[in-house]
């Protein structure tokens, strides 16, 4: 794969913003240096195929963006970001990952919902996507569905109270049994 440093930029991360050096190693940052660092054995500037002059600009290394609404249907409209528009402006942005909630409508198989949401996102997206999901029908079925959907790297789920305008008939009993489930369901 093709490398390349970024350079004479000012990095900005979850900690603060500093002058550093961003090596990245086909689409994966695999190290954030002193600039002009020779910490990996040589001057990177010479060895790597590319090198981008960030001078006077910042350089945010994978900003992820873990509540987005992409198509996000809501009390008789929907939002206005596509998947392509939505992850195009975020890229832009310095965002390179995006968790969407995928949607289980009343009356559908939860997995069905999931469904639907990947085949929005695949091949829609110009930056990394992964999901959490909404249960918009509470039933023994939606509750058995919510351990596999660990084994599709959805972790997260939300299940909430009835807004005026919407038509999800989710109720606070109903909301009890995802809140009972076991943990195993909730981190992987």
């Amino acid at each position: 794969m093709a490398t390349t440093l970024i350079t004479g930029g000012t990095v900005v991360t979850a900690t603060g913003r500093s002058a550093a050096d961003v090596l990245v190693d086909g689409e994966v940052i695999v190290a954030v240096l002193a600039p002009g660092s020779v910490l990996l054995g040589s001057d990177l500037a010479r060895t790597v195929d590319r090198v981008i002059d960030a001078t006077g600009k910042y350089v945010i290394p994978g900003g992820i963006d873990a509540h987005t609404h992409m198509e996000l249907p809501f009390g008789g409209t929907a939002a206005s970001d596509t998947f392509e528009t939505g992850t195009r402006a975020a890229a832009w942005g310095g965002t390179t990952t995006i968790i969407d909630f995928a949607v289980q409508t009343y009356g559908q198989r939860l997995m069905d919902g999931l469904a639907a949401w990947h085949a929005k996102a695949e091949g829609n997206c110009a930056i990394d996507y992964a999901f959490h999901q909404i249960i918009g029908d509470v039933n023994d079925d939606s509750l058995q569905a919510m351990d596999g959907l660990v084994d599709e790297g959805i972790t997260a789920s939300s299940c909430s109270w009835p807004i005026r305008g919407c038509s999800t008939p989710t109720t606070p009993r109903s909301c009890g049994p995802c809140r009972s489930r076991p943990a195993r369901a909730w981190s992987r």
